[in-house]
């Protein structure tokens, strides 16, 4: 090749050689560029499925101490479906100690933190609930007696809104309890009731237990009570005013000082009934209501559903289908008082 080439041969060469060099480096970039968005179509996957799947926040809001075995009750039947506390379900809790007008804060607390469902025991915490949110689900244990006598639902059927849940039909028992009484102790006439004007199912109770009084032929005794002060000087007057048998309603209050209200029924030598089987095994006389543990179960399942999509407005409210009658015969005979075999043929469980 001829070293003597001429000027204009290089100055043709120069075009070329950087036109080449550009291309090169064009391509070069555009290759970088597709590596890079290949990488993060890959990578974005890979992290996406490497996030931890959301657990759920459970609420819970109790109106005092008598709350927490429900909620320790419904833990248990919740687990059984395979939640477990700390592990695939956070559960937050919030106790009153039956300062009821401390409800409304603590629900405000619960729905500050986001939780996914709001679990009530009662109709004072379940009313509270049902002020703090419209939007978070709340599923009911109990609810006193009838939710929608007391303005929670607006049909068993059709809930409606955002609550849901199991009732416990107490005021519907009460006509039952005070049967139980009368077929127990037949020569009585005037039964005390023990209940909370503060309780809005205790409340219910009340009401229901009069009409059921009269078609027995029984007067009633008003024990009503706000505080655990009042029992001593309440159970005396019963007695004053001759009444041979008592009531005893549930709620946040008196489930907490059962154990007082059952000592003060053994003093004053009044055979009691309450609604669980917790007042009997505390040395109550005799109890009648829904069996709780079938309450605890239905309502595990309906959060479950609800944490799966289910609307509670679509989930009809449930009634009790299992109830059960239990008797103390220890604290009969301390009373100087013979269960009718008509009584005891229709017992669940006995404690001797």
């Amino acid at each position: 090749m001829n070293r003597f080439l001429s000027k204009s041969f290089y100055d043709n060469l120069k075009p070329v050689v950087s036109h080449t060099e550009k291309s090169v480096t064009e391509n070069l970039r555009w290759l970088k560029l597709s590596i890079i968005a290949f990488l993060f179509l890959v990578a974005v996957p890979v992290v996406k499925a490497q996030q931890p799947a959301k657990i759920p926040k459970i609420g819970f809001l109790g109106s005092g101490p008598s709350s927490r075995p429900w909620h320790e009750s419904f833990k248990r039947e919740f687990r059984k479906l395979g939640y477990v506390d700390g592990k695939n379900v956070i559960f937050i809790n919030r106790f009153a100690d039956t300062q009821y007008d401390r409800l409304p804060v603590l629900a405000d607390e619960l729905v500050s933190l986001k939780v996914d469902v709001i679990i009530t025991p009662g109709s004072n915490d379940t009313g509270a609930a049902k002020k703090a949110t419209k939007t978070i689900p709340i599923v009911f244990l109990g609810a006193g007696s009838d939710p929608v006598v007391l303005g929670l639902v607006d049909s068993l059927a059709r809930p409606g809104g955002n609550l849901t849940g199991v009732s416990s039909i107490a005021s519907e028992l009460a006509g039952k309890r005070l049967e139980l009484l009368k077929e127990t102790v037949p020569k009585v006439t005037r039964v005390a009731v023990l209940w909370n004007p503060q309780n809005a199912g205790s409340t219910q109770v009340w009401k229901e237990s009069q009409p059921a009084a009269k078609e027995l032929d029984l007067q009633l005794h008003s024990i009503a009570v706000n505080s655990a002060d009042q029992l001593d000087s309440e159970f005396k007057g019963a007695v004053k005013a001759r009444s041979g048998a008592l009531v005893v309603t549930a709620g946040a209050l008196l489930t907490t000082n059962q154990v007082q209200i059952i000592n003060l029924a053994t003093k004053y030598h009044l055979p009691a009934i309450g609604a669980g089987r917790e007042f009997v095994a505390n040395g109550g006389l005799m109890s009648y209501g829904s069996d709780g543990i079938e309450r605890y179960r239905r309502a595990a399942l309906m959060v479950e559903k609800i944490l799966k999509g289910a609307k509670p407005a679509d989930l009809p409210v449930e009634q009790p289908t299992k109830f059960e009658l239990v008797i103390n015969l220890k604290t009969a005979k301390t009373l100087g008082l013979m269960i009718p075999q008509s009584v005891l043929a229709r017992t669940d469980r006995v404690i001797k």
